[in-house]
């Protein structure tokens, strides 16, 4: 049965296509015969509890520079469509709340993937803090005291905003580092979050590991591998992807956390691991699948639909 599909994300005039998953994703669509379409976060509106967006009719074709073909925008109430694919990139603030709170109001009459509210519960960085055991030693906080003592418990650690995204924001500090100071002054005064300080994993120089899951169940895996002198793996800062299987480590983490994520209605997820050690369970606008499918692994954008499709049919 064909679907009509609504395709919350960033300016699809800007998307690489030959990495971006919601691209995917819409090809996926496509191809089993459902409908898109395609607005911005900017473009909802709620009146009266009635949640509404200018929609546009879309089509996609793998081409780059021939991508996509829209139609006019039809102001349309949310609930008149089957599916919305909630896939507007981070940063995860206010913003994003907001719109989690607007798609609350359609959900499930319209299935929201990922569920609104456990989206909104399941910041990326804190949420994994609820599987004790599984990240390295840890701390949030915006005491300076208490950073200082965890620094010198541990000596080489991670320092990074705890609402960050795409590897913003993410120092190294060595025991020998003299920069630990101003760095915290400059996370104190930027924002009123918490700092997360995380002990280094010398591990990440054999990469970070995107272990992708479907209803709670892995599927593919993707390894990043940081350039030389960067702590950080992620693609678009330098990091270098390549193929990758799961260890049975990997399997005992996404059995710990997978039945959480699929109960709260969490339908595709990205867990991110160091080694044998959970840093972050990316539940907002999940990637990789493209790439972890150009390695010669599955395809996941067709497991992904057949979860969505199951939902809607119960």
């Amino acid at each position: 049965m064909a679907l009509r599909v609504g395709l919350q994300m960033d300016p699809i005039a800007d998307i690489d296509i030959a990495g971006d998953t919601s691209f995917a994703l819409a090809l996926e669509a496509q191809a089993r015969g459902h409908e898109l379409f395609y607005y911005e976060p900017d473009r909802l509106a709620m009146r009266d509890g009635t949640v509404s967006a200018a929609i546009q009719p879309l089509k996609v074709a793998d081409k780059i520079g021939a991508h996509y073909e829209l139609g006019a925008p039809i102001l349309t109430d949310l609930r008149d469509l089957d599916v919305i694919l909630m896939r507007q990139d981070p940063p995860f603030d206010m913003h994003y709340i907001s719109a989690t709170h607007m798609l609350e109001r359609v959900h499930p009459e319209t299935l929201v993937v990922n569920d609104p509210a456990a989206v909104r519960n399941a910041p990326e960085k804190i949420f994994p803090v609820r599987f004790a055991g599984l990240l390295p030693d840890t701390l949030i906080t915006r005491d300076l005291e208490a950073l200082k003592a965890f620094r010198a418990e541990f000596g080489d650690i991670i320092l990074k905003p705890v609402f960050g995204n795409g590897g913003a924001g993410i120092f190294r500090i060595r025991p020998e580092d003299e920069n630990f100071g101003a760095l915290i002054e400059m996370f104190l005064q930027s924002d009123r979050e918490p700092i997360i300080a995380q002990r280094y994993l010398p591990e990440i120089r054999a990469g970070d590991k995107r272990v992708i899951l479907v209803e709670g169940e892995a599927v593919g895996a993707l390894n990043r591998v940081p350039a030389a002198g960067d702590a950080r793996a992620n693609v678009h800062v330098g990091g270098t992807p390549e193929a990758a299987g799961m260890t049975d480590r990997d399997l005992e983490i996404v059995a710990e956390i997978g039945p959480t994520l699929r109960d709260m209605g969490i339908v595709f997820a990205g867990i991110d691991i160091i080694g044998t050690h959970l840093t972050e369970i990316n539940v907002t606008s999940p990637t990789c699948i493209r790439e972890v499918k150009g390695f010669g692994g599955p395809d996941i954008g067709v497991m992904i639909w057949d979860a969505i499709e199951a939902r809607r049919a119960r």
